[in-house]
């Protein structure tokens, strides 16, 4: 596996670099070097790479200072310092920092290639678990990072009772999946599941379309029409996109939450229902309730059990576990039993932002297999922006307009310079994001 392994070597002085290479290029190792941070920072930025070994005083960028940078944005990268001032404290200090081995200048052949061995074995035991594990896990959920476990134990408690839940996830993270976990676990399995995305909803129909209308309540009502909630009556209603109602309609909600009640547009008759509510959201709602824009009476009726899906980037090695899955799915579907995926390929993929989620890794999975014109997929086959822009991590030399144009940049080229796409990325309307394209002279292509 040696041939395979990427090793990145950061250290001022130019003869341990020599001496380090010397060492390690006979056993097969890809090496890359250089004398300082901030080109070991690129370098990290750009490649694919398994160990560094970096020493730990070097000016500008320090190896410290390199750890952390690998800790915050490379999970999968395993990390050895060398240094000419070994102590108990920068011993300490280094592995607090995120380094598995501390190596203390001189060191023999032997010490060093111990020391690469015992972190390769540790890539090799992540790959060879996470290549082969079974992926199914609880409720149809895939993967076992602490956060996934903690959604979990929230959906079990959650099934057992009939309080109100609120999902908080990005978008593409799965909330309605959760959301039909908690149903088809609890006692109103047999009933009803209904799903209702409140921002997909013109709010001039989203009233009717939920509590239903009379014949004749607005223009176009020919006939008497039941609502979602009493079409999920008995069951469960799940409202996606909930801060996205309006405050009339939020009014409306908190009164089915207090008197278990519903009025039909045009009518003044209450109607009474046993329907639980799910709610979800991927806004800051409490930022929300703050700005007067969400009741915060309704906050607090939804909130009584709350379920904080992370974000894929936050879920380390169930990338690699939900990546085997898609693409199993796919090579059955379409008929390619052979097809594989470098390890090149994972680490990207452990690193990438995903700002689309799982719905954006499953979706890449199947392009991928339905594009593969051989048995083997690697960095080439990868769209442009997870090849040049694998890690979301920062630069210490780029000011605060550097860095927002960069992103912009960044998010257009991942939507195919979609700006509407683009603009909900980024959170801002479409008018600022087109002063920021003109304000930073971003060249587009193939732009709507």
């Amino acid at each position: 596996m040696t041939e395979n392994i990427k090793i990145l070597v950061i250290d001022d002085s130019p003869e341990t670099l020599e001496m380090i290479e010397r060492i390690l290029k006979p056993k097969g190792y890809k090496i890359l070097l250089t004398t300082n941070g901030e080109d070991g920072i690129k370098i990290l930025r750009s490649e694919p790479i398994d160990l560094v070994i970096t020493d730990l005083k070097m000016p500008g960028i320090t190896g410290l200072d390199l750890l952390r940078f690998i800790s915050e944005n490379f999970k999968d990268i395993q990390s050895i310092v060398i240094t000419g001032y070994p102590s108990i404290d920068t011993a300490v200090l280094s592995i607090k920092s995120g380094a598995e081995e501390f190596l203390p200048k001189p060191f023999t052949d032997e010490e060093l290639l111990d020391a690469i061995n015992k972190s390769i074995e540790k890539i090799k035991l992540k790959y060879s678990i996470y290549k082969n594990k079974s992926v199914i896990n609880e409720f149809g959920i895939i993967g076992e990072s602490m956060g996934i476990k903690k959604v979990i134990t929230s959906i079990k408690k959650a099934a057992q009772t009939n309080a109100t839940v609120l999902i908080y996830g990005e978008s593409g993270t799965g909330k309605e999946l959760v959301a039909r976990a908690i149903h088809y676990n609890s006692l109103r399995a047999t009933s009803p599941f209904v799903a209702v995305n409140c921002g997909g909803i013109p709010e001039s129909l989203l009233e009717s379309q939920l509590f239903g209308h009379l014949k004749g309540a607005f223009t176009g009502a020919t006939e008497t029409r039941a609502g979602f909630f009493q079409t999920a009556d008995k069951g469960t209603i799940f409202l996606d996109e909930i801060t996205e109602t309006s405050p009339s309609t939020q009014v409306k909600l908190l009164r089915v939450l207090q008197e278990k009640e519903i009025y039909m547009v045009g009518s003044n008759k209450s109607i009474k229902i046993d329907t639980r509510i799910i709610a979800a959201t991927n806004r800051d709602i409490m930022s929300l309730v703050r700005q007067g824009k969400f009741r915060e009476d309704l906050y607090f009726r939804l909130n009584v059990i709350p379920i904080d899906i992370p974000p894929l980037r936050e879920r380390g090695n169930d990338i690699i576990m939900l990546t085997n899955y898609f693409l199993d799915l796919y090579k059955k579907e379409y008929n390619k039993p052979e097809l594989t995926i470098s390890d090149d390929v994972l680490k990207i993929f452990v690193n990438y932002s995903w700002p689309g989620n799982v719905r954006e890794l499953q979706n890449l999975i199947q392009r991928i297999v339905v594009m593969s014109d051989n048995n083997f997929v690697d960095i080439p086959d990868l769209p442009e922006i997870m090849r040049f822009s694998i890690s979301p991590g920062y630069k210490t030399n780029m000011s605060l307009e550097d860095v927002e144009r960069e992103h912009i940049s960044n998010v257009l080229k991942y939507t195919n310079y979609n700006k509407t796409r683009a603009a909900e990325i980024l959170k801002v309307d479409r008018k600022t994001l087109r002063d920021k394209i003109k304000k930073y002279k971003i060249i587009e292509k193939n732009g709507e």
